[in-house]
């Protein structure tokens, strides 16, 4: 299920607004979170498990997990532990709830992986302004990362045109050499003459 936006954070350079997962067994608390973060202007999708989660990950690109801490079985732990291991989604912000009440889960959430722990009762002006930092942090790594990759590229570019240059200007030195040995006068010869039989 997928909650379409009405105004709120910018698109990205694709012209794209930000998906928001929201994944969360409790179908009347899903509801009012999808269509919260709907108005704030993401692309709210919802997954009442995990398996649906990751199919939804799968599905199309995802840019902000936002899950439940209480999950049946396999638990938002192990969905935390999936996205983190998948090369292309490890990078991926995770927000988990948890009841204020459960110190302990806190604890657990960020052992895990998460990257920020959202306490219940949720607080939705909080929530949106949380998501929309998450979003910015994680643009930004994505920016310096893309940023590193081009400037790597620029770097090894260079590397192989200098590499070449200096190929070339052994090879220019050995055959300016070559040409200077051919013409070099011959030395003279004791006597003041010159050794004409070269």
């Amino acid at each position: 299920m997928e909650e379409r936006p009405q105004d709120g954070p910018a698109s990205d350079e694709g012209g794209r607004r930000p998906r928001v997962l929201i994944v969360d067994p409790d179908r009347e608390q899903l509801g009012m979170l999808a269509h919260s973060i709907a108005q704030a202007g993401y692309r709210a999708v919802a997954a009442e498990t995990v398996g649906a989660a990751l199919a939804e990950i799968n599905r199309g690109r995802i840019d902000l997990v936002l899950a439940e801490l209480a999950m049946p079985t396999p638990d938002d732990v192990e969905l935390v532990r999936m996205i983190r291991e998948d090369p292309m989604q490890r990078e991926l912000p995770i927000l988990l709830m948890t009841d204020s009440s459960d110190p302990a889960g806190a604890v657990q959430a960020y052992r895990c992986g998460a990257d920020a722990v959202i306490s219940k009762p949720v607080q939705i002006e909080a929530l949106i302004a949380r998501i929309g930092r998450e979003m910015e942090r994680s643009q930004a790594l994505q920016k310096l990362r893309s940023d590193n990759a081009a400037l790597d590229a620029r770097v090894i570019g260079r590397t192989i045109e200098l590499g070449e240059m200096r190929e070339r200007l052994l090879a220019s030195e050995a055959e300016r050499q070559r040409l200077q040995a051919l013409v070099r006068p011959n030395p003279p010869m004791p006597g003041g003459q010159r050794d004409l039989s070269a």
